[in-house]
């Protein structure tokens, strides 16, 4: 039967269509024999392609944000300098955030089709992942991966939406989506239905974010890489 992405769906407030693939994370059920395939096709070629970040709920994205706002949690800028969060108000405070974190409810995370992921294989076992631009370029650990994603993700429906810095979100080389599922979410997604979410569900800037939010749509949540 044909999935029909709803609006609890989309932003992240329905999880029943989502399946485990390992202790800590989950994927669509559509999504999963694609990864499967995917995690073959890199094993095959030295890749142990570990996952940080897959489904992710509204109430998760909006607990990253508030801390995020509140400058709990870092907020960097496209140097990878860190910031001082609270001297910034209003839009710019907005979009210091929105380059590497999405508003909860807008986070493509929240359709199970994402993936941050990086090479279990070029580091040790107790390595951890900063999902940072240096780690994943020439002389970086995660080079190969991402060498090996950009000629080969397509063979297996992924495809990188933050592949390159279009003036919204930050280069994410890590971001993977699958994208026969992804790219339906994204035709199902609107700026309205976004709008109803957010006037009744409080997060941190809640009216700031309503006042710019058709700019933001715009800018970081419909602007990806298409191939």
């Amino acid at each position: 039967m044909a999935f029909t992405p709803t609006a609890q769906f989309l932003t992240g407030q329905d999880s029943s269509s989502m399946q485990w693939i390992d202790q800590h994370h989950q994927l669509h059920q559509q999504v999963v024999p694609a990864y499967q395939r995917l995690v073959s096709a890199m094993a095959a070629d030295g890749i142990r392609l570990k996952v940080v970040s897959s489904w992710r709920s509204f109430e998760r994205q909006a607990r990253i944000w508030q801390a995020k706002c509140e400058g709990r949690r870092p907020v960097y800028n496209a140097l990878q300098q860190a910031l001082n969060i609270t001297q910034l108000t209003g839009l710019a405070k907005l979009e210091a955030i929105m380059l590497y974190s999405a508003l909860p409810g807008a986070s493509r995370h929240h359709w199970g089709t994402e993936l941050d992921v990086y090479d279990a294989a070029a580091v040790t076992a107790d390595y951890e992942p900063q999902l940072a631009p240096a780690e994943y370029a020439q002389g970086g650990p995660f080079h190969q991966l991402s060498c090996w994603l950009q000629e080969h993700a397509a063979q297996y429906d992924f495809f990188l939406p933050y592949q390159h810095y279009q003036g919204g979100v930050a280069a994410e080389p890590w971001h993977i989506s699958y994208k026969p599922l992804a790219k339906e979410c994204q035709a199902a997604f609107s700026l309205p239905m976004l709008q109803r979410i957010l006037q009744t569900t409080p997060i941190a800037e809640q009216e700031q974010v309503l006042l710019h939010l058709p700019q933001l749509f715009e800018r970081y949540i419909t602007n990806i890489y298409h191939e």
